[in-house]
């Protein structure tokens, strides 16, 4: 399976599972279903018969039923975090290469490229540049600086550490990790599932140096185990918030 090491802006290394050619076809094609539907019911309501002639009349109305096609795609990637519906319901999403969300600019980039990737050779030249980059990629994509992504969990619900706490009794051992925020955390996380999919407690240490020092805490507890450990107590805290 062809994955992605992406390096953070906190210097550490995640891999993710890239989108296959397959995944994104499919995605294209529910999305296109979505739309193949929505100009049925405009044309059943305005009439097959007369459709031609009702556009004559009033062409505003053609620009303004095409424009959710037009803007489908930048809008979806803005408002549902780098998604389509056709990809939301594929688990897959465009992420930016330097391991965060992809930023409104890097959608639009991508958005407007849509134009020489897709539309201009029905979509040959992205199905190319999807196939043969290394990080398969789409023109698009390159130039923005994105790629796409996998989002269903790479470990076993048994390795899912970000969960609440329900436990009124716990006791906290790092009251200091409310000083991190979410974006933090879901970054502890995502080195947590790395070390169980991978085996490569290296990630742990050097999450769980650069921790301590952010935090000035000492601690002898194994990397991995002072990452669950954050975890949980940050869970905790931010419940009573």
């Amino acid at each position: 399976m062809n994955t992605i090491r992406i390096t953070t802006s906190q210097n550490i290394d995640l891999e993710y599972d890239l989108a296959s050619v397959g995944e994104r076809i499919v995605a294209w094609v529910i999305d296109a279903v979505l739309f193949g539907a929505y100009f049925i019911v405009i044309f059943m309501m305005i009439g097959f018969e007369g459709i031609g002639r009702y556009f004559e009349k009033s062409p505003w109305m053609l620009i303004l039923l095409l424009f959710p096609f037009v803007f489908y795609n930048l809008a979806c990637d803005i408002l549902l975090n780098g998604q389509t519906i056709g990809k939301k319901l594929m688990k897959i999403k465009v992420a930016s290469l330097n391991g965060e969300q992809a930023s409104v600019g890097q959608y639009l980039i991508r958005w407007l490229f849509r134009l020489a990737d897709i539309y201009l050779f029905n979509a040959l030249v992205a199905f190319i540049t999807v196939a043969v980059t290394e990080k398969k990629q789409r023109v698009g994509d390159l130039v923005a600086g994105t790629v796409v992504i996998k989002t269903s969990a790479r470990s076993t619900i048994n390795e899912t550490i970000y969960v609440p706490t329900p436990d009124v009794n716990y006791q906290v051992s790092f009251p200091e990790v409310t000083r991190l925020t979410d974006k933090d955390m879901q970054l502890v996380r995502e080195v947590i599932n790395s070390v169980h999919l991978t085996g490569n407690s290296v990630l742990a240490y050097q999450a769980a140096e650069r921790i301590k020092k952010l935090l000035a805490v000492e601690t002898n507890l194994e990397p991995l185990y002072f990452l669950q450990v954050l975890l949980a107590d940050y869970n905790h805290l931010t419940a009573k918030l």
